[in-house]
């Protein structure tokens, strides 16, 4: 942090900052020396995620918001987020007693209204909203596995399937999914076919016959936590961003800096 200004909730501490200094892109050698600590610009952007700023907004007292961004979306395009959070996700599940990666996830999506930024958004007459889908695939711990982003109108199934596509290659431990019925049908035997080896399961966690009124159900409840702490961001409570692809890198952000300090209080 920088130490000549007060800190904020959103800044990382010694020890947060200790794990994530190997994985952040070093300074490039050569050329102008940087102004600012690599530490402050993902201050600068867990604030604006966590506040729900705009990079216009940021204090002043932060780098430049012109600087935060451009890191941020450098970082986008290079897939640094998602690297970030694949490594911090394996860390907690290996602090918990748990292979690093999954034998068993869970599949859902949360349709979320947009700003008029505008971009991919589309009717989602179900919720009855404007928006966007987003489409998640999590451990039985709630850990992130793959994200994608859709427009609303996109139905489950469909999302599902780019969702999933890249199990192809990743996460080839992964044997079983859970889901409800809305991906039943064509879903389960695309997901068969999905690999050669190393097949996948979809299996549906329906609700009890007459359920009235809220009921936990098993293996569903994870994800549901999982957007529960998402929409904690203020930045993802409403999806004001005009590419999809930065709504993803912003779950990952959002899940890193949980992540991050979950294992520094550990």
């Amino acid at each position: 942090m920088n130490d000549s200004r007060a800190s904020y909730d959103t800044d990382l501490t010694d020890a947060e900052w200790e794990q994530l200094a190997p994985l952040v892109p070093a300074v490039k050698s050569g050329g102008r020396p940087p102004q600012h600590r690599r530490r402050e610009i993902l201050n600068g952007v867990f604030y604006a995620v966590r506040s729900g700023s705009a990079w216009k907004l940021l204090p002043h007292d932060l780098p430049p918001w012109r600087t935060v961004s451009h890191y941020f979306w450098t970082w986008r395009r290079a897939g640094v987020w998602q690297q970030i959070q694949d490594r911090r996700r394996e860390r907690v599940r290996e602090a918990v007693g748990r292979n690093p990666n999954p034998s068993a996830a869970i599949l859902d999506s949360q349709s979320v209204r947009t700003s008029e930024a505008g971009g991919g958004r589309g009717y989602n007459g179900g919720k009855q909203m404007a928006g966007r889908k987003r489409h998640l695939l999590v451990d039985v711990l709630g850990l992130l596995l793959l994200a994608a982003v859709t427009a609303a109108h996109v139905q489950d199934r469909h999302g599902a399937q780019l969702l999933l596509s890249p199990l192809v290659t990743q996460f080839r431990r992964l044997r079983l999914l859970w889901a409800d019925g809305a991906y039943a049908g064509e879903l389960e035997t695309w997901t068969r076919s999905l690999r050669k080896w190393g097949k996948l399961r979809l299996e549906m966690v329906r609700k009890p016959k007459g359920q009235k009124g809220f009921v936990v159900l098993p293996w569903r409840w994870p994800v549901e936590r999982t957007f529960a702490w998402l929409c904690r961001n203020r930045r993802l409570k409403c999806d004001y961003e005009r590419l999809p692809q930065t709504t993803e890198a912003l779950i990952c952000v959002a899940r890193i800096r949980l992540l991050t300090r979950r294992l520094a209080a550990s």
